[in-house]
């Protein structure tokens, strides 16, 4: 009895009596509502999704695509009917950006010998656009020349090449000649530039020698290693009076354009005679292509219509191979084997002979786009109506299924209340992968030439690589950029497809990693 009274002092000691209480007295107790809130399907999906970051990473890059498909066309300030003759499969350019050495139209070109140094000093001197960029070397090698041995210099230099091209000939009738003249007077921008003498420049077709040469072509330099200027002055050979701004050097007797059967030609710098057609100097971020289109706003278009052509495609794929494959999986036996059937016969017909025929023969009454909608319409289901045939077949025999049926429910409800969400996470899946295998097939058909959808959508992904290939090896921008743009799309949509998948598969729904 002591110890038990040792024991409680003990207790009381510790642990002191008022901490002892009752959290409940005198309430009712029952359940309560849960404090947070209840988290729906598409909810837990997307946190799923978030935490696969290449998925993640790659529908950031899939928006920016996208957006980029959107505006590009809108932004530029060419359209696909803008072509230029003359800049054709030229390389990126931005004025603004060029003097720092970035998006400068930069070419490198080899082997270029004193005699095209000149002429690239040459249009320097006149036009006051230097083409050259920079030297990147030169090469000294010995040679036998009558008997002498001689020192012979190339260079391998970096031209830009919008300055590159220098002066040209250029016919104009009367009256544009005056509108250039009086456009060149508000400006203060010389695009006429004084015609030349043949004797002196040894009737030399290149516009660009506006300097004296000797019989075999080689510049002829006064003392200190300057030009001497071969402009005419013969008055008689003049085509039209020239009442504008002169170059530099010029006492009014120079002669600026000669007479050419009802029509003036003169020389002009064709970097300034562009300014005066657009009202601006070339700008391309991208290049240009073989059609002399600006390449940024090209692939913009493309993009947007294999985008919105492949969602198209996709949304009738689906459609169609949901309800189909619903139908097989749920009622199996002979209406599965028939329609089963019928699908390996459809399947059996490659993609690519459809297409064909139909571009041969419907395309004359609907229309290429169209027609070329039909091809991949009439097989393109077959796949979305086999994944979502056997999904029916994995759920049709579960215990919710078959209590929702005991309950009364009808077959279309069975199908598309309760089989059918359980099955949306692989089918949402394998639609957005429909997509990028949509973009495939149309940019190898136009590529390959057995479509053209120009008329239609302006120009193609596959037009341009196509376009692009001629010029791979001298002009690589023309194919790479179409090529990284086609490329980041397949990728970013497999990526973000497979995300999908994961994310809205039911059996991992509440499952934290």
């Amino acid at each position: 009895m002591t110890e038990n009274m040792d024991n409680n002092d003990v207790l009381n000691e510790k642990i002191p009596a008022e901490k002892f209480a009752f959290v409940q007295e005198n309430e009712n107790l029952h359940d309560r509502e849960l404090q947070t809130k209840a988290r729906g399907f598409f909810a837990d999906a997307m946190i799923r999704f978030r935490k696969n970051k290449s998925s993640v990473a790659a529908s950031y890059i899939l928006l920016f695509l996208i957006l980029f498909a959107i505006f590009a066309p809108i932004i530029s300030r060419y359209d696909i009917n803008d072509k230029d003759p003359m800049y054709v499969n030229y390389p990126p350019y931005v004025p603004a950006l060029a003097k720092y050495g970035f998006l400068d139209g930069g070419r490198n070109i080899d082997s270029q010998n004193e005699r095209s140094m000149d002429i690239w000093r040459g249009i320097a001197e006149e036009t006051g656009l230097d083409p050259v960029n920079r030297i990147i070397g030169q090469t000294e090698t010995k040679e036998k020349y009558r008997g002498e041995w001689r020192t012979r210099t190339t260079y391998s230099i970096e031209i830009n090449s919008y300055y590159a091209y220098g002066i040209m000939f250029r016919n104009f009738n009367y009256d544009d000649y005056a509108d250039l003249q009086k456009w060149q007077n508000e400006t203060g921008i010389q695009v006429i530039y004084p015609y030349t003498d043949p004797e002196l420049t040894n009737n030399s077709t290149n516009a660009n020698i506006w300097y004296q040469v000797d019989s075999s072509g080689n510049a002829v330099k006064d003392k200190d290693g300057n030009f001497k200027p071969a402009y005419s002055t013969d008055t008689a050979t003049q085509g039209a009076p020239y009442n504008s701004i002169r170059i530099k050097g010029d006492d009014g007797s120079w002669v600026y354009s000669t007479a050419k059967s009802g029509s003036v030609q003169c020389r002009i710098c064709y970097y300034n005679y562009y300014i005066y057609q657009n009202g601006h100097e070339p700008s391309y971020l991208l290049g240009t292509n073989v059609m002399g289109n600006d390449l940024f706003c090209a692939i913009g278009l493309g993009a947007r219509f294999s985008l919105v052509f492949a969602v198209l495609v996709s949304a009738i794929n689906l459609s169609i191979g949901a309800v189909y494959g619903a139908v097989q999986g749920y009622y199996g036996g002979a209406i599965d084997m028939t329609l089963d059937r019928i699908s390996d016969i459809l399947s059996g017909v490659p993609f690519v002979v459809v297409t064909t025929l139909f571009q041969l023969h419907l395309a004359q009454k609907v229309g290429p786009v169209v027609s070329f909608l039909f091809a991949f319409v009439l097989t393109g289901w077959i796949g979305m109506a086999a994944l979502t045939r056997k999904q029916f077949y994995r759920f049709k025999s579960q215990e919710f299924v078959m209590a929702a049926r005991t309950l009364g429910a009808s077959d279309w409800r069975l199908m598309f209340k309760h089989i059918f969400p359980n099955a949306i996470g692989t089918i949402i899946t394998s639609c957005a992968l429909v997509i990028p295998g949509v973009i495939g097939s149309e940019t190898s058909m136009t590529y390959l030439g057995i479509i053209d959808l120009s008329s239609f959508a302006g120009t193609t992904i596959g037009k341009l690589l196509s376009q692009g290939q001629a010029a791979a090896t001298t002009s690589p921008h023309a194919m790479l950029w179409p090529s990284v743009f086609i490329g980041l799309l397949m990728i970013c949509f497999n990526l973000f497809g497979n995300g999908l998948r994961d994310a809205f598969n039911p059996t991992t729904r509440g499952v934290d990693d």
